[in-house]
């Protein structure tokens, strides 16, 4: 029996043992977890069987072909994409078993503590401090970053600090798993153009993080935050989508069905941006692929690009196009959502929401330099700060 076919029938096994329509959904996910078909790459006990990744998806067929719920990726995309490779490739086996298994359920939210208000585009900058009490061994930590998403709502984070001033910037760094209901965390909104607040500064003070609570080795942060930024940007830009999913549905949709708002220029447009977008699509399936083999590399950042890109002009073409209507918006509430839904509101809100996407998850321009010098090879720009002392830049 072929490994597919041996999976498949492990999932009809797991199924006939707890029926979606008569088990809960928390028990449902948790035992999909402990039988190891919530990432059947990752290892026995750890929601995984030690599967080739490209084996996911038979699992997932069975799954959803018999109504099964899923963990909502939607609402906990930074555990997934962002903090469990993370966890898994650095963490210790303690903190393997402690922390997957919620995150992938679901029950415990994660955010991402990295940027700050003096160092987003260039992270390695960054100034929140950590210093050891030596006395217990924790870590105090005090500092602020911006930009977090669902902080609001996450129990736990990842988050990056400078513990040795000493050392250029791109050193000295250790990384840790917050704790996001301790003393000191204070998460504030941040209201958006959209009326919304899904993003949040936190200030940190005098937080107590205990050792057992980092991740790698200390001042090795830069090194394990590489592993969540790669991540990051292939769970942002290569998200699996069915053809006009994501941004076009909604502009083919209306296209098709009001002929009256129809140009000849907008046709042409509109053309030529559904290639892109399956393009697009098309590409995200290869790049997924190849991480069958490995690990994420600096080709997720093209997929971003293009992705934050391709958003940004769709929704420009539907608010042209809709005209009057377009102009409209719902709401304008001050909320705090759990999530960002690009498809379920109106076309003013995807036009708005969209200007973000050059900005969370690296920059543009950032991207761009990293495509031009890890992907093409090109020249590096010159860095006069490479092997200066964080504290003398900070000065």
């Amino acid at each position: 029996m072929t490994d597919a076919n041996r999976l498949r029938e492990l999932t009809r096994e797991f199924l006939a043992a707890h029926p979606p329509a008569s088990t809960g959904r928390g028990d449902f996910l948790r035992a999909r977890f402990d039988a190891g078909l919530a990432w059947v790459h990752y290892p026995e006990g750890l929601g995984g069987l030690g599967a080739p990744r490209s084996l996911q998806a038979v699992v997932d067929t069975e799954l959803e072909a018999a109504g099964a719920p899923d963990n909502d990726p939607r609402r906990i995309g930074i555990g997934l994409g962002m903090a469990a490779p993370t966890v898994l490739g650095f963490g210790t086996d303690e903190q393997k078993r402690r922390f997957l298994r919620p995150l992938w359920t679901g029950e415990e939210v994660w955010c991402q503590l990295f940027s700050e208000p003096g160092a987003g585009s260039d992270l390695a900058a960054l100034g929140t401090r950590a210093v050891r009490d030596e006395a217990s061994g924790d870590w105090i930590v005090n500092g602020q970053k911006v930009w977090t998403s669902s902080a609001h709502s996450a129990r736990w984070a990842i988050l990056i600090a400078r513990t040795d001033p000493e050392q250029p910037k791109h050193r000295g760094i250790t990384y840790f798993v917050c704790d996001m209901t301790d003393p000191g965390v204070d998460v504030r909104p941040l209201r958006q153009i959209t009326g919304e607040a899904e993003f949040n500064e936190v200030f940190l003070t005098d937080v107590r993080i205990p050792d057992a609570h980092r991740l790698g080795g200390v001042g090795e942060g830069w090194k394990v935050a590489q592993t969540t930024l790669m991540n990051e940007r292939v769970s942002i830009g290569g998200m699996r989508i069915p053809r006009e999913g994501g941004m076009i549905g909604p502009v083919a949709r209306t296209w098709r069905e009001r002929p009256e708002l129809r140009t000849h220029d907008l046709h042409q447009r509109l053309l030529k941006l559904w290639v892109d977008a399956e393009v697009a699509r098309l590409t995200g399936e290869r790049l997924r692929q190849q991480l069958v083999a490995g690990q994420p590399g600096p080709e997720g950042s093209g997929m971003k690009l293009g992705f934050a890109r391709l958003n940004q002009e769709i929704s420009g073409l539907e608010v042209e196009l809709l005209g009057e209507e377009g102009l409209l918006y719902d709401d304008w509430t001050m909320r705090r959502p759990e999530l960002v839904d690009f498809t379920g509101r109106e076309a003013g809100y995807r036009y708005l929401r969209s200007k973000g996407n050059s900005i969370e998850g690296g920059t543009s321009e950032v991207l761009l330099n990293i495509v031009a010098e890890r992907v093409l090879g090109l020249p590096s720009e010159p860095r006069t700060d490479k092997d200066v002392a964080w504290k003398d830049l900070a000065r």
